[in-house]
């Protein structure tokens, strides 16, 4: 029967059109020109200098930035090397940790307000670790020199420091004279969440004039973990302004992107780069009315790998007796959509939110997220929410699915002359159509009606899981009962009847898609009664293949976020009771014949 046909391929083609999209579509990246993509070299200590061995590829029209220490880190754990220098310590409501004062590097950094798991004694978050301890990722600012040979501030330098604790309204000052007549200090300020501010000064005491320029590098070692999901993107990232004025575009890479000693240049006025995982950003943020040359790059010397973004000013030309002063920021912490939205307005941050990946269909998915977001300042549970939100959805689309709803229940009162017309030229395939359609032109039945209920929720159901599983705020979300975080998928299994029996479910390996938890049975019970609804096909294979779709929706969204099959469930749920109070109006009856009450006299609502 072609109208069933018609709606297993509307379903197929819309969520296939939809996932391929966001698949296929390559991101935006800066060209890779010959002049922006080089090799990195390699060699000795970084930071002493422009053209220094082991810094880094030199930028066109400027020194060479600081790269990595040559070889591998040594083997200790986080604690020893925290440990081996001293530090000035970081407190703050959302963190903890230090700035080594040993190179000034902010390479210290726990999460307060987030835990690896949903357990209340699980550890904290630990975002950033020193260069010599395991799974490497730090922060640095300072200067390279426009001469060879000036002595300026590198990892190994040892900064003096006005106080031990740096905390919201107490900034803390590092001060270094490098004995040929340049003075540089450090002013670190952090807020009461994740922005640290980083002021930069350099006095020439001198006779003769200095060209200095700022940077500021984020550095990790070893190519950090990703989950693979192509809707969510971890890796470098930044947003590049071209004009001074201009609202910037994003780039995204991969970190295979950068695999062969790359490096990846943009010229940028302002904007903002760094390193995203799945809820944490680490981003460096130059002055926003300056231009600097920002750039993506990767190394691999001595065995190991080590990924940096950095970004390098113009030239500051210091006279004799002249200070010269930059003020640059890092954020470090979560993705928290109303957090970065604020930073983005006071600093006046271009497109800080793209951080988190909200994707192509950011115009339907942010303002998805914070409409539930705002529900669940009222509710107090994203699980209500979520509720409330499949409620608010059918209603918007109520007018129009009513009518959708309403020819579907008159296909489903032509069914007994379907089937008659099937059994007449049942050898007859064209009469069989030609028949159907003058049977639809008769009745005023639109055969593809039925499809409209399904393909305009494939878009909010898209955004909501992007939402759910993007969002740090939906991240250890608890809902009732077994529901302890919406953006995981239902941790029940029939393996054990829910955990009834007396043992956890093994580790199964691909066979994992037979650990079905309840959450993902009710939606499948919930799919199967609203089909019931619906004109069965007359065509026993197409009806068998209707009968599947409970069961192969069920297994497909088994490990998806719970909230996700929730918000499937409830919705499949108001749609039976809608679609079973227009039917039960238009006289039709579960068996798909007509009641005594004439349809003209009830109408449709």
């Amino acid at each position: 029967m072609t109208d069933q046909r018609n709606l297993i391929l509307a379903i197929v083609l819309s969520v296939g059109i939809i996932f391929a999209f966001q698949f296929l579509m390559p991101s935006s990246q800066p060209p890779q020109t010959p002049a922006t993509q080089t090799q990195t070299q390699g060699g000795a200590k970084p930071g002493t200098g422009a053209g220094t061995a082991g810094s880094g590829p030199t930028a066109p029209g400027g020194p060479a930035l600081p790269g990595g220490p040559a070889g591998k880190p040594a083997a200790v754990t986080r604690d020893q090397a925290l440990g081996a220098v001293e530090r000035v310590a970081i407190e703050s409501t959302h963190v903890k940790g230090s700035i080594a004062l040993t190179g000034g590097l902010v390479d210290d950094l726990t999460l307060r307000t987030y835990r690896q798991t949903v357990e209340p004694d699980s550890p904290n978050i630990e975002l950033l670790n020193p260069p010599t301890a395991p799974d490497a990722y730090f922060a640095e600012f300072g200067w390279v020199g426009g001469s060879a040979g000036m002595k300026l501030p590198d990892r190994e330098t040892k900064w003096q420091a006005d106080g031990k604790l740096l905390k919201p309204g107490q900034p803390v000052t590092l001060t270094w004279d490098n004995g040929q007549g340049l003075k540089f200090s450090r002013v670190y300020a952090i807020d009461d969440d994740y922005m640290l501010t980083v002021t930069q000064r350099a006095t020439n005491g001198g006779t003769a004039p200095v060209t200095l320029y700022p940077y500021g590098l984020a550095t990790r070692y070893g190519t950090p973990k990703t989950s693979g999901f192509f809707i969510l993107h971890e890796g470098p990232l930044g947003v590049f302004r071209k004009e001074a004025d201009g609202s910037g575009s994003l780039t995204e890479l991969n970190y295979s992107d950068l695999e062969g000693d790359k490096h990846i240049e943009d010229v940028s006025y302002g904007g903002w780069l760094g390193f995203t995982d799945h809820y944490w950003l680490v981003a460096l943020i130059p002055d926003q009315a300056k231009k600097v040359t920002a750039r993506f790059s990767h190394n691999a010397t001595g065995g190991i790998d080590r990924y940096q973004v950095d970004y390098r000013g113009d030239a500051q030309t210091l006279a004799p007796g002249a200070t010269v002063e930059v003020t640059d920021r890092m954020f470090a912490g979560a993705k928290e959509v109303k957090m970065l939205d604020g930073y983005a307005d006071k600093l006046g941050i271009a497109k800080f939110d793209l951080a988190i990946a909200f994707g192509w269909f950011y115009f339907l998915t942010k303002p998805l997220f914070l409409l539930l977001q705002y529900i669940h300042s009222l509710v107090g549970n994203f699980g209500i929410a979520i509720l409330t939100l499949t409620i608010l959805v059918k209603l918007c689309f109520f007018p129009l699915a009513n009518k959708s709803y309403a020819a579907m229940g008159r296909m489903k009162a032509l069914q007994p002359k379907m089937v008659e017309l099937r059994e007449r030229f049942k050898d007859d395939k064209q009469r069989i159509n030609q028949e159907m359609m003058a049977l639809y032109k008769r009745e005023k039945v639109n055969p593809m009606a039925g499809c409209l209920p399904i393909v305009i929720q494939i878009p909010v159901f898209f955004a909501l899981y992007k939402v759910l599983f993007v969002t740090i705020e939906m991240r250890h979300a608890p809902f009732f009962g077994w529901i302890r975080d919406l953006s995981a998928p239902d941790p029940t299994s029939v393996i054990n009847l829910f955990g009834l029996l007396p043992y956890s479910v093994p580790d199964l390996g691909v066979l994992h898609i037979l650990s079905i938890g309840a959450w993902p049975l009710i939606m499948g019970v919930t799919m199967f009664l609203q089909q019931k609804l619906n004109p069965a096909p007359p065509d026993p294979v197409q009806a068998r293949v209707f009968m599947l779709l409970p069961i192969i929706f069920t297994f497909m969204l088994a490990h998806f976020p719970s909230g996700l099959v929730i918000y499937w469930s409830w919705n499949n749920t108001l749609s039976i009771a809608q679609q079973w109070v227009i039917m039960k109006r238009h006289g039709v009856t579960r068996k798909g014949t007509k009641t005594k009450t004439p349809a003209k006299k009830q109408g449709a609502t």
